[in-house]
């Protein structure tokens, strides 16, 4: 057994009986395993808590699109930057029923609404609460991604009916200045504690391949990890550069870096659902395969992922038939 092996091998009994509390240092070395030695460390772990052969599959329709006042780097809908993205009306409920029923019988079982705003105005969130009566009325999950929410803002989401919010927390703490600067790491904190106080499960996670180091990765998911409890839903995004906004022209993260990021995420958020999620659509089906095998165990599934791209589900379904792989 190898210095590395060894080190990580005392960290995983230590989990064991401490699920919180991972440092940068334990994370980068898991980082730091070799590749088919973290996928097997990845797979045991899947395997101990999930089945391995089913995914949950959930769609994701923007119900208020572009007009953002923030200025994440990423971000096609922030209004500073030409992306082409107009700033839309809010959707009318039937057109959110009819998106709803449409990904149901597609095979998802959670339906996720997201709005461009910085955060609700009470009168913003007034036709997102029937929204989600109406939604949980199809048989679905409900999940929103609104921004920030004020006090009783997320009270109000669970008793329409809301079982997740999303709230990324996009980055390590460290990094998180060179992409946003309207918004602080606390601000995002302080929402997600709020969605805990309200009895909200949450989603959350974060975007790799913004130039960040693999220290910043390694940042980011023990974040996520000691979040008490970690996040019942972890989705991990790879950088989808749009013409436009600040982090175009950024250099691609190696493919074997996300199955990394996959497979570490697994490890650290052991009772997790791991989402592979945005950038799949550039992803060859080769990788995420492995990313399957890492641990990742939920997709977006439709045509799209708010403004970007997403495999279609007559793609998905054929990778699912080749890889053996079942609806959850």
């Amino acid at each position: 057994m190898n210095d590395i092996t060894s080190a990580v091998e005392s960290v995983r009994c230590s989990r064991e009986a401490k699920p919180n509390g991972w440092t940068v240092a334990e994370v980068m070395a898991l980082y730091a395993l070799p590749f088919n030695d973290l996928l097997f460390r990845a797979q045991q772990t899947h395997r101990q808590h999930f089945d391995a052969n089913k995914v949950q599959l959930s769609t994701l329709l923007s119900i208020k699109t572009g007009g953002c006042p923030e200025d994440c780097g990423y971000c096609p809908q922030a209004a500073r930057y030409h992306t082409g993205v107009a700033n839309q009306a809010l959707l009318q409920l039937a057109e959110v029923l009819d998106a709803a029923k449409a990904a149901k019988a597609n095979g998802a079982s959670r339906f996720c609404m997201g709005a461009a705003w910085r955060g609700p105005k009470q009168k913003d969130l007034e036709p997102v609460l029937e929204m989600v009566r109406a939604v949980r009325s199809l048989g679905l999950e409900t999940c929103a991604t609104l921004g920030m929410l004020r006090e009783d803002q997320a009270e109000q989401l669970k008793d329409a009916g809301l079982d997740y919010y999303n709230h990324n927390l996009d980055t390590a703490p460290e990094f998180y200045g060179e992409i946003i600067s309207t918004r602080g790491y606390d601000d995002r904190l302080d929402t997600l504690e709020r969605v805990r106080e309200a009895g909200l499960k949450v989603c959350c996670g974060g975007i790799v391949g913004m130039g960040e180091t693999r220290a910043a990765r390694a940042g980011l998911i023990a974040q996520l990890a000691n979040l008490d409890p970690a996040p019942e839903s972890v989705p991990i995004n790879n950088l989808v550069q749009v013409p436009g906004t600040p982090l175009h022209g950024t250099e691609p993260l190696d493919w074997t870096e996300f199955v990394r990021t996959i497979a570490v995420a697994r490890i650290s958020m052991p009772t997790s659902f791991v989402r592979l999620s945005a950038g799949r659509q550039e992803m060859p089906e080769p990788v995420q395969a492995l990313c399957f095998l890492a641990g990742a165990n939920s997709i977006f599934c439709g045509d799209k992922l708010l403004t970007t791209g997403n495999p279609e589900a007559q793609r998905d379904r054929a990778l699912f038939e080749k890889l053996n792989l079942t609806p959850l």
